[in-house]
C-alpha cells in the first residue's frame, strides 16, 4: 500500500504547488509524486525563450513571458484532464493572472491593452470543460529573508542579479493574493516545518497535513 492511500489521499487528485519565487515548489512537487505515484507538471523554465530576455527587460518582454506561460499551463491542464487526475503541478495558472500580468499592468510594464488581451484568453481558458481545477493547492510560505536566502543559495544569475525590492513586491503580492483566492480549498504550509533537501522522511509531515485538509473536503468532484 502506497502512503498516497495509508495517508487517504486520493489516486486521482489534483495538487497545485504555490508560493513565491525560492520557496521549494519543485523539490516539493517531485517527493509527493514519487510519494503518492503521481505524475507531475513542472513548470518549464530552462527552455523558456523569452525568461531570461524579460529580467532584462520586463517592459519589452513581459506580455510575451505571460503569453508563453499561459499556453504552457493550459497544454499541462489539458493533459490532466485526458489522464484524469493523480498530478502534482508546479505553480498554478492563477498566479500567472492573479499576480505576474496584474503586477506588470499596475506598474505600467505591461499595457493596458496587452493586459487585457492576456485576461480575456485567461478567462476562455478556464471556462473550457477540459480545465480541472486542483482539488488542493498547497501554498508554500515563509519570512522574506528566508526566501531571499533561497533565491542567493540556488544561483540563477538573472534572480541574483534582479533587484531586492522587486521580490520584496513580489512577496507582498503574493500574501495579498493568497488572502482572496477561492477558486480551490488551500493547505498552507510554512517551508520552516520541512526540510526535504536534508531531510526526505520529513515529506511525512506534509501528507499528513494534506490527508488532514482532503478529510475536510467533500468527495472529488471534477
Amino acid at each position: 500500500m502506497s502512503k498516497g492511500n495509508t495517508y487517504n489521499i486520493p489516486q486521482d487528485a489534483v495538487i497545485t504547488i504555490a508560493g513565491t519565487v525560492g520557496v521549494g515548489k519543485s523539490t516539493i512537487t517531485q517527493a509527493l509524486a514519487d510519494t503518492l505515484g503521481y505524475r507531475t507538471s513542472f513548470e518549464k523554465v530552462d527552455n523558456n525563450p523569452y525568461l531570461e530576455k524579460f529580467y532584462n527587460d520586463f517592459t519589452r518582454w513581459s506580455f510575451h513571458l505571460q503569453i508563453y506561460f499561459l499556453a504552457e499551463r493550459f497544454k499541462e491542464q489539458k493533459r490532466m484532464f485526458e489522464y484524469g487526475g493523480g498530478f502534482v503541478q508546479d505553480r498554478s495558472i492563477y498566479e500567472d493572472t492573479g499576480i505576474f500580468a496584474k503586477m506588470h499592468y499596475e506598474k505600467g510594464t505591461m499595457s493596458p491593452t496587452d493586459y487585457e488581451t492576456y485576461t480575456n484568453l485567461f478567462q476562455a481558458m478556464v471556462m473550457t470543460p477540459f480545465f480541472p481545477h486542483p482539488d488542493v493547492m498547497i501554498y508554500l510560505e515563509g519570512s522574506l529573508d528566508d526566501i531571499l536566502a533561497r533565491i542567493e543559495d540556488r544561483g540563477r544569475p538573472m534572480e541574483k542579479e534582479t533587484p531586492i525590492e522587486y521580490w520584496r513586491e513580489m512577496y507582498q503580492r503574493y500574501e495579498e493574493w493568497i488572502n482572496s483566492f477561492n477558486a480551490c480549498p488551500i493547505l498552507r504550509l510554512n517551508i520552516n516545518e520541512y526540510d526535504l533537501i536534508n531531510d526526505p522522511s520529513s515529506i511525512d509531515v506534509v501528507l499528513k497535513r494534506l490527508s488532514q485538509k482532503f478529510e475536510q473536503i467533500p468527495a472529488l468532484s471534477r
